[in-house]
């Protein structure tokens, strides 16, 4: 892998708090990421606001705005995350489709490259900046625009299941199932949007337990436990 595009889980970071951050949480991914860094591999990074803001979950308030404040929840989540890679010896950048004074450059595609070939960490903050569109929408539009080789999709499950592994005891995790299956059989790994844009443009994704030790470093060097999305 060159250039792969890490999908960071919101809540996953928010470690058994479930909101806010858990900073040691933050820490070992920063520590994971500056592994691949230093071996060459460009990553950039998109972060979910869950650990913050479920807008859909909101009855009161209109759907744009709603989806205003999850973008904003994104930022803030990169800010911080960001800053946490800094602190163990990584550059970073954050980017969002939007001006957000200084806190942020605006995004466009010869930043992203400017960015990675100075060996940055690009962070993808306030989804694509539009409401309607979640947070996996933006990971894989991004994934597309940059070229990715891979999604790596770190969430609080670690793997596709044939069912809610919450909900049932029984469910039945895949190893490799393609996305063609995954939109047929409404497995929601990523949100029915996502799945159409990954199938349209032949981007896999790799999903994994962000919890696990050295999850990110493990799929990256092929030591995968999670489930391969396919194309």
């Amino acid at each position: 892998m060159k250039r792969v595009l890490l999908k960071l889980s919101g809540e996953a970071l928010a470690g058994d708090k479930k909101t806010g951050f858990d900073e040691p949480t933050v820490t070992q991914v920063a520590n994971q990421v500056k592994q691949l860094v230093d071996s060459g591999i460009q990553v950039g990074i998109v972060i979910g606001g869950g650990n913050f803001w479920r807008g859909r979950t909101s009855e009161t308030i209109e759907r744009t705005k709603a989806d205003q404040i999850g973008m904003l929840a994104t930022v803030m989540n990169c800010i911080y995350v960001s800053e946490i890679f800094r602190s163990v010896g990584m550059m970073t950048q954050v980017l969002t489709p939007f001006e957000c004074g200084n806190f942020s450059k605006l995004y466009s595609k010869d930043r992203v490259e400017k960015y990675f070939s100075k060996n940055m960490v690009v962070f993808f903050a306030g989804g694509t900046g539009h409401p309607y569109f979640s947070t996996d929408t933006a990971t894989v539009l991004r994934a597309v625009e940059i070229e990715a080789d891979v999604i790596l999709l770190a969430k609080a499950i670690d793997g596709v299941y044939d069912s809610d592994p919450k909900v049932n005891k029984d469910a039945k995790k895949y190893d490799e199932i393609s996305i063609n299956d995954v939109v047929a059989n409404k497995l929601a790994v990523v949100d029915l949007t996502a799945s159409i844009m990954c199938m349209e443009n032949k981007m896999p994704m790799m999903v994994f337990g962000l919890n696990e030790k050295n999850s990110i470093v493990n799929t990256v060097n092929g030591n995968f436990t999670g489930t391969k999305v396919t194309v």
